[in-house]
């Protein structure tokens, strides 16, 4: 019971934090590179953002996966090209939306997240940024659990994240930089628990596409978006190919010695 509530808290810091691509910024396509220790590449993908809808290519274990997002719609679609066969959910289901700036600040952080609840605390300034305070609720099953967070008015990430039992989470603004021939902004997520030590991360957010185009973990992993290129994507790229079979539950990958699901 206590891990669902978690979750459901933790997908709403993670659904401001990293929602919103679709609904903002200009319609490009660019290459997903993944990267592990030292520099050696991991996987790679690729992302194509159209006018309100989304489609990430990658793999996994080897099985070509294709993610489908429609605003319009309400709509995203997991195709398994080796099959044939793709599921369809609502948004707002498992692994929410595609990677980007945030909601606007003024709008309400829970909208559209079955199980939680938000409520306006006021506004506030975090590191010298205004911000407007939230109290999100996830309620399961009778049991609730609340944790707070602070939205940057500008960008509409959470800059604060406080939850029960000590978890705080704080994004702080670096500098400006050029990162691949665009200038983007750095940023610093510090994550703090009761008797652990602290993880830091950093992402790199380029204004003008309202996502995050590359991501620092601990440890060395690197998540990067390259050769990106502004323009209008196809129709097709956001539609269900002919002759794919649809399934009532989300097909995952195949059992046996390759296989037993997007990010950036």
């Amino acid at each position: 019971m206590k891990n669902r509530l978690w979750h459901l808290l933790v997908v709403g810091w993670l659904a401001t934090a990293v929602s919103g691509a679709v609904l903002a910024g200009p319609e490009f396509s660019a290459e997903v590179l993944r990267y592990g220790p030292e520099g050696k590449q991991a996987a790679s993908g690729k992302l194509f953002v159209g006018d309100k809808r989304g489609r990430v290519e990658d793999s996994h274990q080897g099985q070509h996966i294709i993610r489908i997002i429609d605003e319009n719609r309400g709509l995203e679609w997991i195709l398994f090209p080796d099959r044939r066969e793709y599921g369809e959910q609502k948004l707002g289901g498992p692994g929410g939306k595609p990677p980007g700036m945030g909601i606007k600040p003024t709008e309400n952080p829970c909208a559209g997240r079955p199980g939680m609840t938000c409520r306006r605390l006021g506004e506030e300034k975090i590191a010298g940024r205004p911000a407007v305070k939230w109290e999100l609720t996830a309620s399961h099953q009778g049991q609730t659990m609340k944790s707070t967070q602070w939205l940057d008015k500008e960008r509409g990430i959470p800059l604060r994240q406080e939850m029960p039992g000590g978890h705080k989470t704080e994004l702080r603004f670096v500098a400006r930089e050029n990162l691949n021939g665009r200038r983007v902004e750095k940023w610093e997520m510090v994550a703090t628990m009761p008797d652990r030590r602290e993880m830091r991360t950093f992402q790199w957010i380029d204004p003008e596409l309202a996502l995050t185009v590359r991501q620092e973990f601990p440890g060395g992993m690197v998540s990067e978006l390259k050769n990106i290129q502004i323009g209008k994507q196809p129709d097709d790229l956001f539609k269900i190919p002919a002759g794919f079979k649809r399934v009532t539950a989300p097909p995952g990958p195949p059992k046996g010695p390759r296989g037993g699901p997007t990010g950036h």
